[in-house]
């Protein structure tokens, strides 16, 4: 979700790469939940670090303690951004209260994303 809103706000300013300690595959639901937001995240992937080491980063955001507690290194350059949010995926309940805590988190995440762009994107402009 964060990628999605990282696009959304920053436009072609910035390259967004998300990418997590392990894949789990998108999940259905936050597809769902961005959609009602207007943001289309069906056609990203789910992948590891790996995949995005060869890039050269000026911002890494971490978006659980756990990812960050396993985050690679990397060089003192990069800027590192943490926030922790709820994993959504790991509520459990009915269909609606597991909706609910996605949207919920989804849009933590917006205003998050939003505050990361309006002092990390547009400062460099």
């Amino acid at each position: 979700m964060a990628e999605g809103w990282l696009r959304h706000f920053a436009g072609d300013r910035v390259d967004v790469y998300s990418a997590g300690i392990e894949a789990h595959g998108l999940n259905p639901r936050a597809v769902q939940v961005m959609q009602e937001a207007g943001v289309d995240i069906s056609g990203h992937t789910s992948k590891t670090i790996d995949a995005v080491s060869q890039e050269d980063f000026d911002i890494v955001i971490t978006v659980c303690d756990n990812a960050r507690e396993q985050c690679p290194y990397f060089p003192a350059r990069v800027r590192q951004l943490h926030h922790d949010f709820q994993d959504p995926a790991k509520v459990t309940g009915t269909d609606s209260e597991i909706l609910a805590a996605f949207r919920t988190v989804r849009d933590q995440i917006k205003v998050y994303c939003q505050a990361v762009v309006i002092q990390h994107v547009r400062s460099q402009e």
